[in-house]
């Protein structure tokens, strides 16, 4: 019997690993979720129900053979513990790396219970080296389980359950709604061809497409919807009521960002890094990103901006970058302005970067600070 193991039932589990696994053929789909009225909505049906936002409609999957458990339920741990030592693919899709210090323990234990099996375990946490923590937090080496980072270019929310969008189970309160893009990047290992989940694109080298991710992708995803919050919008969609600011980002995208990533990944053999590739990579981004059928909310976008405009962010970790290459991201200044200054509420913003950016203070601060008109 081939089990599927994911942690966490947010809609990157949903949308992407459950859905894998439901279409490579695995029998048992066992969930760990600490949430326990959404467990048992779900284990009521054994299925669980997504949205899909095409660029024409919305439309549902429904994935069969799931079974979820709460790890901080003795009866259910040891459930979990059991379909650990099962599983041949595994992911989490936490909130951040730092919950692995909760799964790792009854991870082990289920691990070395059979110590030898063959298992690809995809790490789906925004953190370009979640593997690496994952195997980490483990402690006990086995030799056939490898630990696989991801980049995930795809948008997804969740939402209240309704008529024309279905929660997870008939019970469960909220619904997920991800969009119908399928391409997921994950790094390379021994036997990893041999793999069941679905919509996984193996990539010899996955720190240039990482790259792409955070400084193309969020970083434009980030300044559009800073400007679009700045004319009122209150998801992505509306922005397509205002053509002038897809073009300005479309200009920080191709010119600003692409222009630094294709001189600094020109050696790479990859039609994503040519510009032919990099222009269709943009086009049909600024294309999903506003999709009225997936109506991303701006707020979700824009939440948390002292992480985004920290040193190796989306927003100044993205003009380092084009600094880098040689290229001035004007575009991605003005927008990094916008952040900061929201962000700061009044008090000085400088001084309000200055803590969150690491010291001593350099060129590079100034060059920043100058760019961003402060």
């Amino acid at each position: 019997m081939s089990t599927f193991v994911g942690i966490g039932l947010g809609p990157i589990q949903t949308g992407i690993f459950l859905a894998g696994a439901a279409k490579g053929g695995f029998d048992r789909i066992v969930i760990a979720e600490v949430n326990d009225k959404l467990k048992d909505a779900v284990n009521k049906v054994g299925s669980v129900t997504v949205n899909i936002a095409a660029d024409d409609r919305v439309y549902t999957e429904v994935y069969k053979n799931v079974e979820v458990y709460n790890p901080n339920d003795p009866g259910d741990l040891e459930k979990l513990i059991e379909a650990a030592a099962e599983a041949s693919e595994l992911a989490t899709a936490l909130p951040s790396v730092k919950f692995y210090a909760y799964c790792a323990p009854w991870l082990r234990q289920g691990f070395a219970r059979q110590p030898e099996r063959v298992r690809f375990f995809y790490t789906a946490e925004n953190n370009n080296h979640a593997a690496e923590e994952l195997e980490k937090a483990m402690e006990v080496k086995f030799p056939n389980t490898w630990y696989l980072n991801t980049v995930i270019g795809k948008m997804s929310g969740v939402a209240p359950a309704s008529a024309d969008r279905p929660g997870l189970a008939p019970e469960a309160e909220n619904g997920h709604l991800v969009e119908e893009f399928n391409t997921i990047y994950i790094s390379k290992c021994p036997g990893i061809e041999n793999r069941k989940v679905q919509n996984l694109y193996v990539k010899d080298d996955l720190f240039p497409f990482e790259d792409a991710k955070l400084y193309g992708h969020n970083a434009t995803h980030f300044l559009l919807a800073t400007l679009g919050k700045a004319k009122g919008c209150a998801t992505m969609d509306e922005i397509r009521a205002f053509p002038e600011l897809i073009e300005i980002a479309r200009q920080a995208f191709f010119k600003e960002s692409g222009t630094a990533l294709l001189k600094k990944y020109a050696h790479l053999n990859d039609e994503l890094f040519t510009e032919a590739g990099f222009k269709a990579y943009v086009d049909g981004l600024l294309v999903r990103m506003t999709n009225p059928f997936l109506k991303d909310a701006i707020d979700r976008i824009t939440r948390d901006p002292e992480r985004k405009l920290s040193w190796d962010d989306r927003v100044i970790g993205t003009m380092r970058l084009i600094l880098s290459q040689g290229v001035t991201p004007a575009n991605f200044a003005a927008g990094a302005k916008i952040a900061a200054c929201e962000w700061a509420a009044g008090e000085d913003v400088k001084a309000k970067l200055a803590a969150l950016w690491p010291q001593p203070w350099g060129a590079e601060h100034d060059k920043l600070i100058a760019l961003m008109d402060l």
